[in-house]
């Protein structure tokens, strides 16, 4: 006999063998009926699996959270499904889950196209509506082969020799259609329920491998509720009205084009926000770090040392003079091999090793605003959220064991402060902990991660629960524990952005030591921080969360003077001479169109303050007050007003003092 644990901590002893809709059974009718997989020892797994040694079980219902995974997955088989009975002869490739839905690659001669959708979805229903059971079978790799071939689906054919020789070869039937498939798989098709919709089509390279044939990619969600596709739906057409590369051409700020893919031309407009973000980011800094800037391209040598080279070449820009590339055998020309920049530590070890340090000067805490050069596909680049070029708000500190804990908390506390200036509040922070593959002593994990548990319950301790905490098993970096920051935007996206990431690697490989009280040389301990991480990104994540109405002292441009007569104009310009004394980005708008053209136009361009100046108003000193958003106006002196504005439009770091 087996014993079978429940999550009350009671146990009850079964054959070997049960299934655990057997065990669900023997419980209640009705326990069966509603469950439709089950967790054992602490992974997802087909309900009618067989449990062969004592373990811990689970029973997952259909709103179970955890189910969700398996809804998404089993709504792409029957997709596939879908796609095979309405096109005979499609072969099928792969269709997993991803964030937010799933999708499934096609093998095609005529792409699909979203036409198509309705014609797919009433099938889906159809196959759902029949409710036939998901069973798995183990197959032979002979026999599926076989069957594959005979079927003419070369793509399944090639992925049954991929699959590892050690690993069985799942095989999940739902009627009389069936797919290769890990699993694991809900009861049956049926458990999918109505709430599914198709999202968009795409053409996707086999393997990702440009030399091999297109792929039609439809790209599909599924939730366990109706009101959660709805909520869902409502989050994707929010999502396109505020995409910041739309609001980007509205507002005039910045632009990308074929001749540098990845890399932003910024216009004057978004430069001033990026530099504005950048000067409130350097305030925040200011009193602890001292701001460094490393080169832009260093030689190869020294990424071979740092280990970048090995691991992380494949994402790297690699550059000789151009006599290397015209003369390559003249030996008078340069011919060494140079990287641009993917990160900025290997530089910052050798600012730090530039001169002994003793213990007495750490914590040594180094920051740059540098320039970094990634590799992206083109197919991966994504307006600012996604390029080749970019930013990073970059610091690294080295410090000693002891000062590790204190210094973790002060990135925090810098962190959510930063994140609350811009009305972030909603924040997961997660401790990923050492993966399999790792550099550095057990002994140096256990103090690490030992210390990052402290801090992770210190963080939600004192934010009273508000900021949620939790646990990411083996997701570290090889080098050492991160902390994970993540934010929530106004419409209910999750955005990773910061992290503080513990390294013992930089310091060893390069040799980085500090003098210790009794003389001997000590490695310190490398933290890498980051708050913003991509400036560009996190410019492109508050266009998106402000929707463009951004707040007044981040606004590229803040005021507008318009007049709605040319005998105003004069006073116009005295108005804007006084805005810019008073520290406001204005101009005056003194076209000769009306005045409802003028009110239209900037409040398309997102001007958060519109001041509407005419003969009376010249007249009087007076100016009508006009807000984005708002269709009320207000009339006051213009001293009143600028003095307002003035004061809204202090960045929140400098109203606190």
């Amino acid at each position: 006999m087996i014993s079978v644990t429940f999550p009350d901590g009671a146990s009850r002893h079964f054959a070997p063998g049960v299934s655990g809709l057997d065990i669900a059974k023997s419980i209640s009718p009705s326990l069966a009926k509603r469950t439709v997989a089950m967790v054992l020892d602490g992974a997802l797994a087909d309900l009618a699996d067989p449990i062969v040694k004592d373990s811990k079980i689970e029973f997952v219902g259909r709103e179970d959270p955890r189910a969700l995974e398996l809804i998404r997955h089993d709504a792409a088989h029957v997709l596939a499904e879908a796609v095979q009975a309405l096109w005979p002869g499609t072969q099928v490739t792969i269709g997993p889950v991803i964030d937010n839905g799933f999708y499934y690659d096609f093998y095609k001669n005529e792409p699909f196209t979203p036409e198509d959708f309705p014609a797919i979805e009433k099938k889906m229903r159809e196959i759902i509506a029949r409710d036939a059971p998901f069973t798995k079978e183990v197959w032979s790799r002979d026999k599926a082969k076989s069957f594959f071939e005979t079927k003419g689906e070369a793509f399944k054919v090639e992925l049954v020799d991929a699959i590892p020789a050690d690993q069985d070869l799942k095989i999940y039937k739902q009627g009389d259609w069936l797919d290769l498939c890990r699993g694991p798989h809900m009861t049956s098709v049926g458990k999918v329920g109505s709430a599914f919709k198709l999202m968009k089509v795409a053409g996707a390279y086999w393997r990702g491998d440009s030399t091999k044939p297109m792929l039609s990619r439809i790209y599909g969600t599924a939730f366990a509720k109706q009101e959660d596709l709805d909520l869902y739906i409502k989050q994707i057409e929010e999502a396109e009205k505020r995409d910041h590369r739309k609001i980007g051409r509205e507002m005039d700020l910045f632009h990308f084009q074929e001749e540098g893919p990845g890399v932003v031309f910024w216009h004057a407009k978004g430069w001033r926000m990026f530099q504005e973000l950048t000067a409130y980011m350097r305030r925040r800094l200011a009193a602890d770090y001292d701001e460094v800037n490393a080169p832009q391209i260093l030689d190869k040598s020294l990424w071979e040392m740092s280990g970048h080279w090995g691991w992380y070449s494949d994402n790297m820009f690699a550059v000789k003079s151009a006599t290397a590339f015209l003369r390559p055998n003249d030996p008078d020309a340069d011919q060494r091999l140079f990287a641009l920049k993917p990160m900025n530590c290997p530089g910052h070890v050798q600012i730090f090793k530039h001169g002994l340090k003793s213990y007495r000067d750490l914590p040594i805490r180094l920051a740059e605003f540098g320039a970094v050069h990634r590799y992206e596909p083109s197919g991966a680049l994504h307006g600012l959220m996604r390029v080749r070029g970019f930013t990073q708000d970059d610091a690294h500190i080295f410090c000693t064991e002891e000062q590790l804990e204190t210094e973790c908390m002060m990135i925090n506390d810098l962190i959510l402060s930063v994140y609350s200036d811009f009305g972030f509040d909603e924040i997961v922070v997660k401790l990923s902990t050492r993966p399999e593959k790792r550099v550095g002593s057990d002994e140096n994990w256990d103090l690490a991660e030992a210390i990052m548990t402290r801090v992770l319950d210190k963080i939600a301790a004192q934010s009273g629960g508000r900021i949620k905490t939790g646990i990411n098993e083996g997701e570290g970096a090889f080098y050492g524990p991160k902390f994970e920051y993540t934010l929530r935007d106004a419409i209910g996206r999750d955005w990773q952005c910061g992290t503080t990431q513990i390294d013992f690697n930089l310091p060893e490989r390069f040799d980085a030591f500090y003098v210790a009280p009794d003389g001997s040389k000590k490695r310190p301990v490398m933290v890498h921080r980051a708050i913003c991480g991509s400036m560009e990104r996190f410019l492109g994540i508050l266009i998106e969360n402000y929707a463009g109405h951004f707040p007044l002292w981040l606004a590229p441009e803040q005021v507008v003077v318009a007049t709605i007569t040319n005998e105003a104009d004069d006073y116009a310009h005295k108005v804007v001479e006084q805005a810019m004394g008073a520290g406001l980005r204005a101009r005056a708008d003194l076209r000769n169109e009306k005045i409802t053209y003028k009110v239209r136009e900037h409040s398309l361009a997102k001007v958060p303050a519109l001041l509407v100046v005419g003969r009376k108003e010249a007249a009087e000193g007076l100016v009508s007050v006009r807000r984005l958003g708002s269709n009320d106006q207000t009339v006051m002196p213009a001293a009143q007003a600028l003095a307002m504005l003035a004061k809204e439009a202090t960045a929140p770091d400098l109203a606190r003092r």
